[in-house]
């Protein structure tokens, strides 16, 4: 195959303006905090950042990861062939050079010279191509079809061809080809995924449980490495002196606690403990937003994120759209941002944010609180499935993961759904790792998650119900939805490629698996010292670049 040599920004342009056309607007550039030191500024003697990250990680093994808390530490850590760089664009990283086949489908990257894991062993392509296949092949990696662009990935990770088969191989320890089933103009922000990153291939063969502790096994190759981890407590992260761009890192430690308590949080930045408080890694009181709004100490960002409920649609009596809808129209959406969560955030009638889409803020698939629908539509549904009342409803549970704003926003829905529908739900708190691992089971039945963006197109939205399994813990599946969204995948034309998704998301609406509440904004106040945390459009924050100056 004929190839071309294409500059990264050259491809970057070619595809963002893709990508930009196709879903209305482009992603908004990282926020940079204060950006760069000035010829006033001094560095700080103490470079030691402390944060909160909510809870203990599910994982620290990048191939297993599908959560904001386990990410949190592994864009510290680890670090792909691209990173998403301070204007929100993907640069090289473990890559110095990529080149693109003319029909995009052929990816040829190669790694950096000199690159090495945190105990000094060299990266090399195969450790991609073993991690990438390794998430296929293990069928423990809910993320597995993030991987899907990749030629025969889909195919391999079902059984249907062999791993071998996959279009991603080590030509030598310095070059990775990487095969598509179809050109992808957003390929290279997915390389900046933690799916996509490499693992120490060396001791994940020797030593399947690498990743369950700091120590000697436990190898990353980011700007940071991990030196503790003392469970549900804290973990301690240095600057990594074998990381290709070390000169450029100047935080020497990042002291991350696990704090499940947004008051505490709070209290511990007031008192001098952290230097960042709220989102994205934490959270703030949400009574204490207005007083931090009126002086002048909050910053509010929009991000591409939906918080929603989840159906179990396997049993009754999520089992009937109706019901599931009638659910759904019963929320007054309005009252829980203007009330409860108070941070900006924008009701969500459809799952693809406004970042995105931006006539989501003002179109929606329904109308919000519409009591009157919901009353007929939970009557209808009701006679379908042969319940005379709602009476004759199993006892219902709504399960949401430990965090005060939760709460309160659960409690709220419960009263909406005893007020607007007649229906008494049960309310369950748990933990956010034995939170996920019960939907991964099935065992729930309403239960509370939010989806933050990977990468900023409307796919990443749609492609978590296209299958039941990996993310769609929903079990809902629909083939009219999963035709158009292949189709979408080789439509080249960017408005047709738009509608296809659109069309996508009104049958998920028509079919309601998850309920939308609301679009994310991350909230948050930090040290006026602290420099270039980069938060980004989709709702992570990237220390690489941070660092601290005198006062």
């Amino acid at each position: 195959m004929k190839k071309t040599k294409m500059s990264l920004l050259l491809t970057l342009i070619l595809a963002l303006s893709v990508f930009a056309a196709a879903c209305g607007t482009a992603e908004e550039p990282a926020k940079e905090e204060d950006t760069g030191t000035t010829g006033e500024e001094t560095l700080a003697e103490n470079q030691t950042l402390r944060i909160n990250n909510n809870s203990e990680p599910s994982t620290l093994n990048p191939s297993l990861a599908e959560d904001t808390t386990s990410s949190a530490v592994l864009l510290q850590t680890f670090e792909g062939l691209t990173r998403i760089g301070k204007e929100g664009s993907p640069e090289e990283a473990m890559a110095e050079n990529i080149e693109v086949s003319e029909d995009g489908l052929t990816y040829t990257f190669t790694l950096r010279d000199g690159v090495k894991w945190s105990n000094g062993d060299p990266v090399t392509a195969n450790d991609f191509e073993y991690a990438w296949k390794w998430v296929l092949n293990s069928g423990e990696a809910n993320y597995a079809y993030q991987l899907y662009y990749v030629k025969n990935a889909e195919a391999a990770s079902k059984g249907e061809v062999s791993i071998d088969d996959v279009g991603v191989k080590a030509i030598d320890d310095k070059t990775l080809e990487v095969q598509l089933e179809n050109p992808t103009p957003y390929f290279l922000e997915l390389t900046a995924f933690y799916t996509y990153y490499p693992v120490n291939s060396k001791i994940a063969e020797a030593n399947a449980d690498w990743a369950l502790d700091a120590g000697d096994d436990y190898t990353s190759n980011g700007p940071f490495k991990m030196t503790a981890w003392e469970h549900n407590d804290k973990i301690i992260l240095e600057k990594n002196e074998h990381y290709w761009d070390a000169d450029n890192v100047k935080l020497e430690t990042i002291e991350i606690v696990m704090i499940n308590d947004a008051n505490t949080e709070l209290t511990m930045f007031d008192n001098d403990e952290l230097d960042w408080a709220g989102n994205p890694t934490g959270n703030l009181p949400t009574e204490a937003l207005p007083t931090l709004k009126d002086q002048g100490a909050l910053s509010i960002n929009p991000i591409a994120g939906v918080y929603w409920y989840k159906f179990n649609t396997s049993e009754a009596p999520f089992n009937n759209a109706k019901i599931r809808k009638a659910f759904a129209y019963a929320i007054d959406r309005q009252a829980i941002v203007d009330n409860i969560s108070q941070g900006g955030e924008i009701p969500a009638l459809g799952i693809i944010p406004p970042t995105i889409f931006p006539e989501a803020e003002d179109q929606g698939y329904f109308e919000d609180a519409d009591i009157e629908t919901a009353k007929q539509l939970l009557e209808e549904g009701l006679a379908e499935e042969g319940f005379a009342s709602v009476d004759d409803l199993p006892s219902i549970t709504l399960s949401y993961n430990t965090l005060e704003a939760h709460a309160k926003i659960a409690q709220a829905i419960q009263d909406m759904w005893k007020k607007n529908l007649g229906i008494e739900v049960e309310l369950l708190n748990q933990e956010f790792a034995v939170h996920l691992d019960a939907m991964d089971a099935g065992d729930f039945q309403i239960a509370r998650l939010g989806w933050l963006g990977d990468f900023n197109d409307a796919m990443n939205f749609l492609e978590i119900y296209k299958e039941i399994g990996g993310n769609n813990d929903t079990r809902w599946e629909n083939e009219e939805y999963k035709s158009l969204l292949n189709e979408s995948n080789t439509e080249t034309d960017p408005e047709k490629r738009k509608d296809l998704l659109k069309q996508a998301e009104e049958i998920f609406m028509d079919e309601m698996p998850a309920m939308p509440i609301y679009y994310y904004t991350n909230k948050y106040v930090k040290k006026d010292n602290l420099k270039d945390v980069v938060v980004s459009g989709l709702g992570d924050a990237q220390y690489k670049w941070a660092y601290f100056i005198e006062e």
